[in-house]
């Protein structure tokens, strides 16, 4: 099961984590994470899974960048986000998606457990242009039945910022 919208809000501080928290952006069944104003690119054309891959960080300024279609943008949100109780669930905002602008390529499954920002892997379709602070996706739970172990060590856990891929780690 989704948890709606009024059961986030009682679960705020309890059991899901949202910092900082805004209680306006709360939907009916989840909660609109922002954009920071960083992102950042691969420095090389071929990107190779078994090594660590440069990247250079771009400055999103207050009157915006423009994105160029068929380019990789890694971006993060500006909240901090935790749960031990639940399943966090990304996804883009339709009036994000209506602009051709992707969130997520793949990576939109949280596991229980998770703490920190999300990195977000920002793709479009055609120029668009993006600010730092925009409401550009949203965060819901699911419930999880079962045994379960959480998620503590992974490679992401306690980011600070925006995360490259480290897939060159399950190759070590």
């Amino acid at each position: 099961m989704i948890l709606s919208g009024k059961e986030i809000l009682k679960q705020i501080g309890k059991n899901i984590i949202i910092e900082p928290f805004d209680k306006a952006r709360i939907n009916p069944n989840s909660y609109n994470l922002t954009l920071a104003n960083e992102l950042l690119v691969y420095e090389n054309d071929i990107l190779d899974m078994k090594k660590p891959n440069p990247t250079s960080r771009l400055i999103i300024p207050n009157e915006g960048l423009l994105l160029e279609p068929n380019r990789l943008y890694l971006g993060r949100t500006n909240e901090f986000t935790s749960t031990d109780k639940y399943i966090p669930m990304l996804e883009g905002r339709s009036s994000t998606g209506r602009l051709g602008l992707f969130i997520h390529i793949t990576a939109g499954f949280g596991d229980i457990g998770f703490s920190g920002y999300w990195t977000l892997e920002i793709f479009c379709v055609q120029p668009v242009r993006i600010y730092p602070g925009v409401e550009i996706c949203q965060i819901y739970y699911h419930d999880i039945t079962g045994d379960y172990d959480l998620y503590k060590s992974g490679k992401y856990q306690n980011n600070n910022g925006i995360q490259p891929s480290l897939m060159y780690k399950d190759f070590e």
